[in-house]
């Protein structure tokens, strides 16, 4: 039996008995933000945040994250230089701050983390160019303690299409490759910022799970950055999960009342995919965030020609600021989600696919 087979099988009981199981939850406590385990599937920890804001984004009940290692937009040796650059950035930024942060490579370290009310960090590449051609990149990351990476970001690469490519290509013949090895080695593919062939082909190979971290719904919402019913009713099909994203150009074009609208993309998701294959993947900066000049100077020179002041700001004002989860709990309560529900899309089912996929 093909290990997938297997998952499809087991892993509605495999999630049930995890959720019951007193590592996760405090018997008697009433169901909270700070009860519950929240699981970002991706989203911002910078070496800028100070300790009063590592301890203020603890206290809201964030207890895993993974994160974007370095930048994406690059290629051949700048990619690898990059990809060296930021373990290396956030090892030493996590070494920093031992009484509040741990590196993760594997579920357990969420457990050592929620006992000793730490953030566990996952390492994340949202691009696959630092492996170049060569699979046995794949082996030194996983080495250096990487445990997921996308297939593509925004354009081609060797392996694939991302989703503002021209064509409308999928796979590539190296990218079949990529899968296998990365489903070998116990790395999480992500598939953010793919295009939907190449999404589809890779959720269709894979013999594991896979994740979408940060997306939204194409349906709801129609930005190029979206994935399709058809796509997220695949996703699930195979075990994967989906995770929303906080940014408000992919929700909404309204720049108020937008958080209304990320709500529906969430409870959109929940109705195609299933209430077992959501989650939370904010993609955002758990800073309080205002449009000053300093600010947009920053951005300029992180985003280069992909910055586009008519996309800013990009935060909706609910969620601008480290006390996030604790409100996106609170309104999904409001909208008659169960605690078990809840519980799932805060943070449950990227868990459930970490265990399943990392170890």
């Amino acid at each position: 039996m093909k290990r997938r087979t297997c998952l499809k099988l087991t892993g509605s009981a495999a999630v049930s008995s995890f959720v019951l199981s007193p590592q996760f939850l405090f018997a008697g406590q009433q169901s909270s933000p700070q009860s519950a385990l929240i699981f970002d599937a991706m989203g911002e920890i910078r070496d800028v945040y100070t300790p009063a804001l590592i301890r203020e984004i603890l206290s809201s009940g964030l207890n895993a994250i993974t994160v974007t290692l370095c930048d994406p937009k690059t290629f051949e040796g700048e990619a690898v230089d990059a990809a060296r650059s930021g373990i290396l950035s956030y090892d030493r930024y996590i070494a920093r701050h031992p009484e509040y942060l741990v590196k993760a490579t594997s579920v357990n370290d969420i457990v050592k983390a929620r006992k000793e009310n730490k953030l566990a960090i996952f390492y994340l590449f949202q691009n696959s160019t630092q492996f170049g051609r060569n699979l046995d990149m794949v082996d030194l990351y996983y080495g250096l303690g990487v445990r997921s990476s996308q297939i593509t970001y925004n354009y081609q690469n060797w392996a694939g299409a991302g989703c503002k490519e021209r064509t409308n290509a999928g796979l590539t013949a190296f990218g079949l490759e990529l899968v296998e090895k990365m489903n070998d080695t116990g790395m999480l593919i992500d598939l953010s910022h793919a295009n939907m062939t190449t999404m589809a082909d890779a959720i269709r190979v894979s013999e594991v799970p896979v994740i979408v971290s940060h997306t939204a719904c194409m349906s709801v919402y129609d930005n190029i950055r979206n994935t399709t019913d058809e796509n997220m009713k695949l996703l699930a099909e195979n075990g994967g999960v989906v995770g929303i994203c906080q940014i408000r150009p992919f929700i909404s074009n309204l720049r108020e009342g937008s958080f209304e609208h990320y709500l529906d993309h969430i409870q959109h998701a929940i109705k195609v995919a299933g209430v077992d294959h959501v989650g939370i993947g904010s993609d955002r900066d758990h800073r309080v965030i205002e449009m000053s000049d300093d600010y947009i100077a920053e951005l300029k020179a992180e985003e280069g020609p992909n910055f586009n002041p008519d996309d800013w700001p990009l935060y909706m004002d609910e969620l601008n600021g480290p006390r996030r989860n604790e409100v996106i709990w609170e309104r999904l309560k409001k909208r008659n989600l169960s605690d078990d529900e809840v519980e799932k899309i805060m943070g449950l089912n990227v868990l459930r696919i970490y265990r399943e996929v990392v170890g």
